[in-house]
């Protein structure tokens, strides 16, 4: 009688686990993709700690992202910084290698948040040795032409997924209104209506979403696609005399017509990010502007990703940099940052972030705000369902197809402002059969050089610095065996008359 009133307990106490487990399972909607993204996000948000919630809100730097610091610290999002890389030359596999032992820290941790990884692939996968270099968008916008920023858009897209990333802080969409502006050659034009056009780039990036999507809603097709992110908002371009990083002086009317005209297209592409610019609007930093954050940008144009911060962009409210950084944190979030990229100090931050919170000078609502943002984004991404890489795409790194098309960019980016001395003497084309050929000039021959800024390095190298063609090695292959083409990296008139 005992052993089987024993044995009918037993039986008991295991249905009762059961029923336990399949009901935590059902309440846990953040886990069921047949959810709607918006219960997931909610369901999540209840369950997070505030250490949990100011986790998902910092950016840091790969090199600091180590299995132990994504669990303990709960890390939202990795970054490599401009010339950032697992090793010399990595090869896809190294890359994918690299950012599936992160997201494993992260998924290590109580609520198995994945984290998003990004990196700048502004024009290609530009960090990575052996991608696709595509032409500056200066060069593009001179095509006028928004189905080629498409295409490259979604080629990019590939090549990004190729090393396991997500996620790219691409398209650059300034309006350089200043050509001493250093970082013009990130801008498409001058005018806003060019710019305005080639937010085209984030269809390629991101996917065509469907006609019935809600504005502002952060969109992604599949995984052949990357989350795009619209920077720098705004008035980047259009700075006093175009120093960089300055101040941009105009009336809201023409900060909106001029400047602001670009983020109406890609907020109604559905891009999933948009980047805080450095400069200041009016004498007022951007990064602490809560009127053109919160109310402009958030509410009256609708945007529902998450706003991130640029490369150390709070510590750079202050003169100098880094003098009040809980002054920064309070001003920064308060304005409506979602993410910050810190990259490198991000105890600090948090831990401060956390006071102030406590403290009640930041309220809940606002840290809520920011990483319902956020979890949307990677919900909408699929990082919960395949939050690793997919080898499969390997192979898409500096495609053939790829490189054709960069080709075809290339060739229709070309400006032409003068051929020859009349139009009756054209210098160009120039004959393959010519008996010489003189080549001139310091980038000739460095395809560094050629490539330009954000080409392995944030500034750029000199030399080999990735697989390419230059401009001589290209017309020694184009001319006859009989041509003799001479090469001069510094020319001067004697040897020209001679």
């Amino acid at each position: 009688m005992a052993s089987r009133m024993d044995s009918g307990l037993c039986l008991l106490l295991l249905l009762v686990v059961l029923c336990k487990c399949v009901e935590a399972t059902e309440h846990l909607k953040y886990k069921n993709p047949s959810q709607p993204i918006t219960a997931r996000v909610e369901d999540l948000l209840r369950r997070m700690t505030l250490e949990e919630k100011i986790g998902q809100m910092a950016q840091i730097e790969r090199t600091l992202a180590t299995p132990d610091v994504m669990k303990n610290y709960y890390i939202g999002s990795v970054l490599s910084g401009g010339g950032s890389v697992p090793e010399p030359k990595a090869s896809p596999a190294t890359w994918m290698n690299m950012v599936n032992e992160i997201q494993k820290g992260a998924m290590s941790t109580r609520l198995q948040i994945p984290m998003i990884y990004g990196i700048d692939a502004v024009h290609g996968h530009n960090n990575v040795y052996g991608a696709t270099i595509f032409p500056h968008n200066v060069g593009l916008g001179a095509t006028r032409d928004p189905d080629l920023a498409r295409r490259i858009g979604a080629a990019t897209a590939l090549e990004v997924r190729a090393t396991g990333i997500p996620y790219t802080f691409a398209p650059c969409v300034a309006v350089c209104r200043d050509p001493r502006w250093g970082r013009c050659y990130e801008s498409y034009s001058e005018d806003p209506q060019i710019v305005k056009a080639m937010t085209e780039i984030i269809v390629g990036l991101q996917g065509q979403p469907p006609a019935n999507s809600i504005k502002g809603m952060p969109f992604l097709a599949g995984q052949s696609n990357v989350a795009a992110c619209a920077k720098h908002f705004v008035g980047d371009g259009g700075t006093t005399n175009g120093i960089d990083e300055n101040n941009t002086v105009s009336s809201f009317k023409r900060l909106v017509n001029t400047h602001m005209t670009p983020y109406f297209d890609a907020i109604e592409k559905g891009v999933s990010t948009i980047m805080i610019s450095y400069s200041s609007w009016n004498g007022v930093k951007m990064h602490t502007n809560r009127f053109l954050i919160s109310h402009v940008l958030k509410k009256q144009l609708g945007f529902k990703g998450f706003v991130i911060s640029d490369w150390e962009a709070i510590d750079r409210i202050t003169s100098p940099p880094d003098a009040n950084y809980s002054l920064s944190i309070l001003e920064s979030v308060g304005a409506g940052i979602d993410m910050v990229m810190l990259p490198y100090n991000f105890t600090y931050f948090m831990g401060n972030l956390t006071s102030q919170v406590k403290g009640g000078f930041i309220s809940m609502n606002r840290i809520n705000d920011a990483v319902r943002r956020i979890l949307r984004v990677k919900f909408t991404m699929g990082l919960f369902e395949q939050p690793l890489a997919d080898p499969s795409l390997a192979n898409q790194l500096g495609s053939k197809e790829h490189r054709e098309l960069a080709r075809e960019a290339v060739r229709k980016s070309l400006v032409l402002l003068k051929n020859g001395k009349s139009m009756n003497n054209n210098l160009l084309p120039l004959d393959k059969n010519a008996s010489k050929i003189l080549v001139v000039g310091t980038h000739a021959n460095n395809l560094g050089y050629q490539c330009g800024g954000w080409t392995i390095e944030w500034q750029g190298l000199s030399g080999n610095s990735t697989i390419g063609t230059t401009f001589l090695e290209a017309i020694k292959l184009a001319v006859s065996s009989s041509t003799k083409v001479v090469y001069k990296k510094n020319l001067d008139t004697n040897y020209v008359k001679g």
